[in-house]
């Protein structure tokens, strides 16, 4: 290795200046140096590094493409022999974090390459690779670029001079499950009073041994009587009336909507579209009822296969959208569904 570390970096489509979710087709290509947020990254090598390639590639082609992305990226870095591969970082957009998480661990098992990426801790691309590469713990926005660059770059530095890296907490990444053997000069027995006595006083401790955090849910039982069933749609592909009244945000919705569709048995290009800003929406407007099937439940219920649709719908957007808010909006909406006699929810996706 050199004296200074020379860098590929992968960015999406949006980061390099491309365009949006109308350029989130376009197939790996590569730019020399630094490109939109790889310039912060340059700075915050202060020197040690290089930004040599930026490797470019768009959300929608790497996430209905994978192998081949994936291969053809790995062609494009093996060819460049870089000492360190960094990706993102991608926050809380969902497909940008699989596709960075992705690429990253590819890049260091295939490869041998160090690699780091960043992202926030809900992004589902952290479940997936946390415990194979080291992911830098992000904010959910763009807004934390200036926090999160930093940590990136000196991790970053670290796994490519193969220097020893620390503890989560003091270098930021999120924990990926591996146990170290440390000596103390307090027996167990003695550690464990300390840690009780804090907590019987409400003092702040941290535990020696964090569980992992589960977040199981038991499935209800099955509907017996499908034929008598109220059956309700919700969604979280952001299905609207059109205009969008409640001007639900395209990305982290602070809120839900509520709509009638009394007598509706189909959701038009005329009079619904989508509010979500995280996947194309030319299919969703052109025909709502892709992603909220009204039309199909209506045909149900006049053969009988259902009771009855519920009068009303529920929708969000879940582009970015806090766990937290997500389950404060279901458990409001739950209770309205069960005050009206739902009997089952057909929760939609996108």
């Amino acid at each position: 290795m050199g004296d200074v570390i020379r860098v590929v970096h992968y960015i999406n489509q949006f980061f390099a200046g491309i365009g949006g979710e109308e350029k989130a087709d376009i197939k790996p290509e590569v730019r020399d140096g630094a490109v939109g947020p790889g310039n912060a990254l340059k700075g915050a090598f202060k020197g040690q590094a290089d930004i040599v390639k930026t490797i470019i590639c768009g959300d929608s082609y790497f996430g209905e493409n994978i192998e081949e992305a994936k291969k053809e990226i790995l062609s494009i870095v093996e060819e460049i022999k870089p000492d360190l591969f960094v990706a993102g970082p991608a926050f809380n957009a969902g497909r940008y974090g699989v596709a960075c998480a992705t690429i990253a661990d590819a890049v260091q098992n295939e490869l041998g390459i160090p690699s780091v990426t960043g992202m926030y801790v809900e992004n589902p691309g952290a479940d997936m690779f946390k415990k194979s590469v080291y992911i830098v713990a992000t904010g959910n926005s763009a807004a934390a670029m200036g926090k999160a660059v930093p940590k990136m770059a000196a991790l970053g530095l670290k796994h490519a001079k193969g220097e020893e890296i620390g503890d989560p907490d003091t270098e930021g990444y999120m924990p990926r499950g591996i146990r170290y053997n440390m000596f103390s000069d307090k027996r167990g027995a003695e550690r464990a009073v300390d840690m009780l006595l804090k907590k019987l006083r409400g003092e702040e401790f941290v535990t020696e041994y964090p569980m992992p955090d589960f977040d199981r849910v038991d499935p209800n039982p099955a509907v017996k009587d499908l034929a008598h069933a109220k059956i309700a749609l919700c969604t979280s592909g952001g299905i609207v009336p059109k205009g969008n009244p409640d001007h639900i945000e395209s990305s982290s919705a602070s809120k839900y909507g509520e709509y009638d569709i009394t007598g509706v048995n189909d959701l038009t290009e005329e009079t619904y579209e989508t509010a979500h800003g995280g996947y194309d929406p030319v299919y969703a407007n052109e025909d709502p009822d892709r992603v909220l099937p009204v039309d199909v439940l209506r045909e149900f219920e006049k053969e009988g296969i259902i009771g009855s649709l519920h009068n009303k719908f529920y929708t969000t957007v879940g582009n970015g959208t806090s766990v937290g808010n997500s389950k404060k909006y279901a458990a409001e909406y739950a209770k309205k569904l069960k005050a009206d006699g739902v009997d089952a929810v057909i929760m939609t996706s996108t």
